[in-house]
Order: structure tokens, then sequence, then C-alpha cells
């Protein structure tokens, strides 16, 4: 038996798994620790990189107290983390700004006078445009995108981006805490989108910084999810309660090992994700760009293959709103007020195991009632960060359950809205894998299932499956696993959902009505962000 650890640094917490390997990957044990996101004025979304340390060395203390094998018996580290982030770092490993979230949207600016100007083609300059399809087979026209974020530090702090030595993602800039060494893995490479991807030429493109003034000197070695990035030093070790010198692995983005961690690895497989945000990705064995839907092929952990990516801001986030400002009593109505939550094994869990078993009678449609998911704006199938969340349709017979089944019926309404956009340029897969904490719940299941139309297949743990693809990618590197090809055979299927066809006929008036409420509301989203400023 093989023993590794995994770190999974999500949005709103970090999950710490001690996998065993033999003939199979399997969960041994778990901790986790949440940390904050803070939201700032004009779109901004930062995290403390002490935070992030912090909740990993408190959550793997607490894991060993919990099993009988110790650190020493540990073989390797590797991490599994949110994407798009920007960690901009001193000489030491310090970040010389707060980490900037993937939600951060403040770089409005920046991205007007870096590419959203002149003849635009999507929102993108075409003279940019093409060059960015050409070299990474993708362009950064998202306000959200890295690039942005840099050239927004350096706009606005100045001297802190002079003390700027190394641009780094989330599990990149844990890794260097971890080992001391600046790497960076090609999937978060890619998603700089200053990454060039034609075969042969596989790197930091000069081409792409000279266009958008990035500072080629900020930019770390490229390694591979399967590398070795280093061990870990005396000082993390002693931090975390681990062994000096274990060895860490370059791990991945979440897009790229949750699909891995799903058994997602051969081309045409489709799963889908619902955690605090949302997508859908299929794997191609070809890089393809929608750039009317904002989607593309992007760089993953496996070599020669990519992930169609089509993702939404926000997906398990509406549930964690609705927990927080909906199903419970924060206006005092009541003398005694209760969270039913508590208690259970995690927030998360119990978001689902509560509230859908509330909702569950509620009939397709939730009474006419239409949720609109974007409540931190919006990517794909289109790019607005003035987009908002809304009811639509409420009446005096709408209730509380109406509204929160409308909630998770939105979210899957654009689930399905995103399919569709794929199934333009590529076969999607039927069944598909649903992961993430969404698909704790059968309720959710089932309602995916009925909406899409699709057979919906899950895993075991699905809401830990970012982790697996982080034990996988370390136990090919170990050599204990040939290569990420053979994940499959470790990861079944445990449970099929099939979908009811007439529930799918009810769905599809309301699924139609969902996308146009966007083009209705366009112009008066941005009007109130304005009148707000």
């Amino acid at each position: 038996m093989t023993y590794l650890l995994a770190y999974d640094i999500g949005t709103t917490g970090v999950k710490t798994c001690l996998f065993g390997v033999d003939d199979t990957i399997h969960l041994l044990a778990d901790a986790s620790r949440s940390y904050p996101l803070y939201i700032l004025p004009d779109g901004g979304a930062e995290q403390s990189g002490d935070d992030w340390w912090q909740g990993m060395c408190a959550s793997t203390r607490e894991l060993f107290s919990q099993t009988d094998i110790t650190p020493c018996q540990v073989s390797g580290i590797s991490f599994c983390s949110q994407m798009q982030g920007l960690v901009l770092v001193d000489k030491d490993g310090v970040p010389v700004h707060r980490p900037m979230s993937y939600m951060d949207q403040r770089a409005k600016d920046e991205i007007k006078k870096g590419i959203a100007n002149g003849l635009q083609v999507a929102g993108a300059n075409i003279f940019k445009l093409i060059p960015s399809l050409i070299i990474t087979g993708a362009v950064s026209s998202s306000v959200k995108d890295p690039v942005w974020k840099y050239k927004w530090v350096e706009a606005h702090e100045p001297e802190n981006f002079k003390r700027a030595y190394k641009w780094l993602d989330v599990k990149d800039y844990l890794i260097c805490r971890c080992t001391g060494e600046f790497t960076m893995t090609e999937d978060s490479a890619f998603a700089t989108l200053i990454y060039d991807t034609r075969p042969g030429k596989q790197g930091w493109s000069r081409k792409m910084c000279r266009m958008f003034g990035v500072n080629t000197d900020h930019l770390p070695p490229i390694i591979r999810s399967t590398d070795k990035a280093g061990a870990l030093t005396e000082r993390a070790a002693a931090e975390l309660g681990l062994v000096p010198g274990t060895p860490v692995f370059g791990g991945g983005g979440d897009s790229s090992l949750i699909g891995v961690g799903a058994g997602c690895v051969n081309v045409g497989d489709t799963h889908i994700y619902s955690g605090t945000s949302g997508w859908v990705i299929t794997v191609t064995d070809r890089q393809m760009v929608d750039v009317t839907a904002m989607i593309a092929a992007i760089t993953g952990a496996q070599p020669g293959k990519y992930n169609y990516f089509a993702e939404m801001e926000t997906a398990g986030k509406c549930l964690e709103w609705v927990k927080d400002h909906l199903a419970l009593d924060e206006v005092g109505v009541y003398l005694d007020k209760t969270d039913v939550t508590q208690g259970y094994e995690s927030t998360y869990t119990s978001l689902y195991a509560y509230l859908t078993d509330a909702v569950k009678d509620v009939p397709p449609g939730s009474g006419g009632v239409i949720f609109t998911p974007w409540l931190h704006g919006n990517r794909c199938p289109f790019e607005d960060p003035h987009a908002t969340g809304m009811f639509f349709g409420v009446k005096l017979e709408t209730g509380k359950t109406e509204l929160i089944h409308a909630v998770l019926e939105g979210v899957f309404y654009h689930l399905r809205w995103m399919l569709a956009c794929q199934d333009r340029k590529i076969k999607t897969s039927d069944p598909i894998r649903f992961v993430g904490g969404g698909a704790l719940s059968p309720v959710s299941c089932q309602m995916l299932a009925d909406i899409l139309g699709r057979r919906i297949e899950t895993v075991a743990s699905p809401q830990n499956v970012g982790s697996v693809g982080a034990a996988a990618v370390t136990a090919v590197g170990l050599g204990i696993i040939p290569d990420l090809n053979c994940v499959q055979d470790f990861i079944p299927a445990v449970r099929t959902y099939e979908p009811d066809s007439e529930k799918h006929r009810q769905y599809e008036p309301y699924y139609q009505t969902f996308k146009k409420l966007y083009k209705a509301n366009r112009k008066l989203y941005k009007a109130i962000e304005e009148d707000e400023a």
C-alpha cells in the first residue's frame, strides 16, 4: 500500500485527503478548514496566502490525529486548486499583493486598453485576437483573466509591482511555500493565456508577452502535473507536521484534475462539476475555440489531450446564498433562531442534505419561477461582469420551497445551455459524469438528468474528485500507475440516474425562457451598475 497526501484548495476552504493506492485509489481520511473570500468594491475578490497555509497546517494535523497512518509513511504530496488566480511574489515567495481570485473583475480599464478596443470580434481587438488564437488556442477576452489582474497591479500598485519576482497561480504559490521552488504546471501556464500551445513550441510566448506588456522575467519554469516540483523543506514540514524531504508533485488546477478524478480521461468523455463554481468539460484530442460562446479547449493534465471547457462563475455558491439569506431566518422573526444545517459533516453536505430534501416534491418549473444564477457576473456562453441573479415569475402563491427549487433549476438550466454550446462543435457523451458537492444529492442528480435529458453517473465521494485527481498524478509521478489513461480503471460509477422523458418535456419551456432572460435584461444590468457607481 502506498500512501499519498492531496490538498484540494477551493474558494471557500481547503480539504486535506489521505489516500491509499494499491489496485484502486481510495480515501482513508480527510480534514478541512474554511477561509474567507474578501469581496471588495468595483468587483474585487481576493484571498490570503496565509489563510490558505494555515488551513493546510491545521487540517493536516487534524487528519493524522484521526488515523494510524503516520506522516513518515506518506510517499508523495500534491495539489488540486482553483485556477486563474494571480499571486505575485517576491524573491522569498511572499505575496506582494493579497492573492487575487479568479473571480476578481476590477481590471475593466486594463482589458479595454489591452484588447477590448478598436475593430473587435467577440469583444477582442481583431489584430490581437488572431495571434492569440494562433499561439495560445484561446483569447484573453474576459476581465477576470490573469493577465488583466497582472496589469491592474502594475497600474494601481506600482511599488508592490516593482517588488514582484514571479507570477504564480494558487497551487504553485503553495508548492513554493512547501519547497522553496518557483514553478508552474502546464495547465496553469496555459490559463494565463500567454502560453504557446503549438506543437514543438510549448512554453511562454514572448510575442504574447510583448503584446500585453508582460515582463518575461516574472514567469517561472513550467513543469508537468506528474513532475516532482521539489521536496518539503524543514520549515514547511515543521509547520505542517510532516516529514522533511517528502516529494511534492506539480498537481494541477481544478478544471484539470477534477476530470481525472471523475474518471473522464478518454476523448469524448464529458463531466459536469458543481461546486462553488460550475462547468461542463469534454475531453478532446485537438484544440478548438468558440469565441462567440466563450468556450476553449484548454491544456489539462494529460499530454496530447485538451479539456473543452465551458464555465459558470457561481453554481453551488448560489445554494450557499440560499442557505444564508433565504432558507435561514436572518431578520429575527422567530424568538429562537436555529441553524438546521449544524451537526452535519460539513456545511456543503448539509446544504444539499437539508435543502434538497425540503424541495424534492416541488414540480418541474417551480410554479413558474425562474432563477438566473449570475451572482458574480458570467463567463459562458456570454461574458458579462454586469449580469446579476434574479427571480422571474414570482406570484402571490410562491413560497420559499419554490424559490429554493428554482435556484437548483436555474443552475442546471445554465449547465444545459453550456452543454448545448459544446454540442455545436463536438459530440458530448451520454452518460455524463456529475461530480462536486452538487452530486451528493440524489434529488439534484435526478433533476440534472431530467433537465439535460441525459443519463447521469456519479462516483464515490464526488466532492473529493479533485483530490483523487491529485493523488492520481502523484501516483503516476512515483511510477505506481503507468499513466493517466489508466485512471478510469480505478474510478467506477456507483450510481446512475435515467432521465424522465415527461419531466424533460415539462422543463423545456422554462429552459427556453431562461435563455431569453439575459438578452432581455442585458442593458438593464449595466444601467443598474452605472447608477450604483
